[in-house]
């Protein structure tokens, strides 16, 4: 496989820019949610960048993505307008799923982005129906299915890497391995905490990577895309990373130390890859001043859009609702 990444100043820059995007966004919902104009759950992905932007950046608009109920910022990798997305976030009609799908299950038909799941897992199986789909109906599309590694516990998960396997279906699975599932950490649930090596039971090809690191994680995602266009046969990638806040906004952290993320947080993906694009010469203080204040427009921008919006009236409650009558 011979997949590589040029990383000149256009692309350094675009990496950059994404994963500011994703942060900056995750930042404005946590203040919004402490303000209460967002409601029910809330996961962020702080620290996470580097994951969703890498992967992306090796699928073609014809793929489909599956995502989990972390997924803001794979929604926003994937090219969802900040506008539809934050107005989902408000439960307004404006937002991408008519305010119905909320933070956990973002929906973009057009951008082939097949939603978050609140339930640990479920977005496997969903994946697989996706490629068979695909391969029955004659489309050259992959599926790239993101899930934590808490997943790697539940039983859908060895289902459809066993599955996947068999019938030579082109999905990339995508482990955020962020060490804790909620609030267990992973070498107390996973007896083999290399998720990665769990590919070889199913004889299917797999990769560790180290997620704080969006030009790793992109190389390493076009080896899998383009071994499994070629082959038609799956893959599995492991990003081992780590989430900045709590599992939720309801969560206390009791389960590990402040030393543990403040020493997770010198690796910042973010941090890291300005750092090397400011000594390659690549990036200026003037243009960071400038991508900030971009981003910054476009957020406020999108709040100003989900403020704006309306709520759904109730007569249009039982509208995409399918009830069988009740028998007397």
């Amino acid at each position: 496989m011979t997949a590589k990444v040029h990383l000149d100043r256009a692309h350094g820059v675009h990496l950059l820019r994404e994963m500011l995007r994703i942060r900056r966004f995750e930042e404005k919902c946590a203040e919004l949610y402490q303000a209460q104009k967002i409601r029910g759950f809330l996961h962020l992905y702080d620290g996470q960048e580097a994951v969703a932007v890498g992967v992306m950046q090796a699928l073609g608009p014809q793929d489909a993505v599956v995502g989990t109920y972390r997924e803001h910022g794979q929604a926003i990798a994937r090219g969802i307008p900040m506008g539809p997305l934050m107005a989902e976030m408000f439960g307004k009609v404006e937002g991408c799923c008519r305010g119905r799908g909320g933070s956990m299950h973002i929906f973009d038909r057009q951008r082939r982005f097949i939603g978050g799941n609140a339930i640990v897992g479920a977005g496997l199986p969903l994946a697989l129906g996706l490629a068979l789909a695909n391969r029955m109906q004659g489309r050259k599309a992959m599926i790239a299915c993101f899930f934590g590694e808490g997943a790697a516990d539940e039983g859908e998960f060895h289902e459809s890497m066993n599955l996947a396997s068999l019938w030579r279906l082109p999905v990339l699975f995508v482990c955020e391995n962020n060490l804790y599932s909620m609030g267990t950490p992973v070498g107390i649930a996973e007896a083999e905490t290399a998720i990665w090596q769990k590919a070889a039971a199913y004889r299917m090809g797999g990769e560790a990577v180290d997620g704080m690191d969006p030009v790793a994680v992109e190389v390493a995602a076009r080896r899998a895309v383009e071994r499994i266009r070629e082959d038609g046969v799956p893959w599995l990638l492991e990003c081992r990373t780590y989430r900045f806040r709590a599992h939720s906004m309801f969560d206390a952290q009791l389960y590990r130390t402040k030393e543990e993320v403040e020493s997770w947080r010198k690796r910042d993906p973010i941090n890291r890859l300005r750092e090397w694009l400011e000594k390659a010469g690549h990036l200026h203080p003037a243009d960071l001043e400038r991508i900030e204040a971009d981003v910054v427009a476009e957020i406020a921008e999108a709040v100003a859009f989900a403020e704006a919006g309306s709520p759904e009236p109730v007569e249009e409650l039982e509208r995409f609702v399918t009830m069988d009558e009740v028998p007397q």
